[in-house]
């Protein structure tokens, strides 16, 4: 298989990447709104480029504080299906045409996951285990309502104990002192 030419000198940070249509801010009158380029999002950034060769990107933008969604209203065409836009309050926004339904999905779905992992502290999991972690709390709270519950029955018996023993002397008797020689 022939691999596909990297872009951008650090590929480690490659997410995703692919032939997108982007739709241009200033369409020409001649050329078309969209054009096709190849797109990189990297763990910090969303690079284009004319090509999958070129060095330079055409275009980049910090993906953080963006929102990404579907978004079938960007054409009236049979690849309405396959469109999703980038948002950012005051900032600009993008559309992008993906080549399917499907791509377009993983696209929006991929930028989301790593817009929470830039927003959150903590590393977003699958549903599954969240639930095994629940049920790992749950059993650790049952844990320590036993534990809580045993040092209570200690500390019962270690009453008991010390009421048994209020009727003998519980001082020690030093050597040279007599008990009671106040």
């Amino acid at each position: 298989l022939e691999e596909i030419p990297q872009p951008i000198q650090d590929s480690g940070n490659i997410l995703k990447q692919g032939y997108l249509e982007k739709r241009s801010r200033e369409p020409s009158f001649f050329g078309s709104e969209w054009q096709k380029r190849w797109c990189v999002l990297t763990q910090r950034n969303f690079l284009y480029y004319a090509n999958e060769k070129s060095k330079q990107p055409k275009g980049s933008f910090p993906i953080e504080r963006y929102q990404a969604r579907l978004d079938s209203q960007l054409r009236k065409d049979s690849r309405k299906k396959c469109c999703f836009q980038l948002l950012c309050p005051g900032k600009r926004s993008y559309e992008f045409t993906a080549l399917s339904p499907a791509e377009a999905q993983d696209w929006v779905e991929q930028i989301r996951f790593l817009l929470r992992d830039l927003s959150s502290l903590t590393i977003p999991c699958d549903e599954d285990e969240e639930e095994e972690e629940e049920e790992e709390e749950e059993e650790e709270e049952l844990s320590k309502d036993r534990d809580s519950s045993d040092s209570m029955n200690n500390s019962q018996n270690s009453t008991l104990n010390q009421e048994e023993l209020e009727g003998d002397d519980i001082y020690e008797v030093m050597p040279g002192e007599l008990p009671n020689s106040q």
